[in-house]
């Protein structure tokens, strides 16, 4: 049976190419990603786990809105409740609008903790600790 072993990468498609190079590629290297692929108007960060990409939209493109069909956020998972602390602080200095400042959500399991920011086209990402996955050691939830 085939099993998913985790989320190889993601490819944003960004409005202003150079800005979000920028944005991303700041973000990217504090979070310990290194720029693995140029391609143009397509670039890849990668940490070995995981590849993060942008790539320029088309000219004239619709920007992404909140709450129509499609993507909602992405979250990147940190080490500690410390380190979304610490991206948060990297994230106000680099001017980045954070929706929603570092916070416990108890509702979302045990131990989760999370900072909500937004990319320059206004792309939701999400940086989190989650506890309760972590005491399970990487393994799934239980079935219901």
């Amino acid at each position: 049976m085939a099993r998913v072993v985790g989320v190889d990468h993601i490819v944003f498609r960004v409005s202003d190419f150079e800005r979000s190079r920028r944005f991303y590629g700041r973000m990217l290297e504090f979070l310990g990603f290194v720029e693995e692929w140029d391609l143009g108007r397509t670039v890849g960060w990668n940490n070995g786990v995981t590849m993060v990409w942008i790539a320029e939209a088309k000219p004239g493109a619709a920007p992404h809105r909140t709450g129509d069909v499609g993507y909602h956020h992405y979250a990147f998972e940190l080490g500690a409740p410390e380190e979304v602390d610490e991206l948060h602080a990297f994230l106000q200095a680099e001017g980045a609008e954070i929706v929603d400042p570092p916070a416990a959500y108890p509702s979302y399991g045990e131990g989760y903790y999370a900072v909500f920011f937004l990319d320059p086209d206004g792309l939701k990402l999400e940086a989190m600790h989650f506890l309760e996955k972590v005491k399970r050691g990487g393994r799934p939830p239980e079935p219901k």
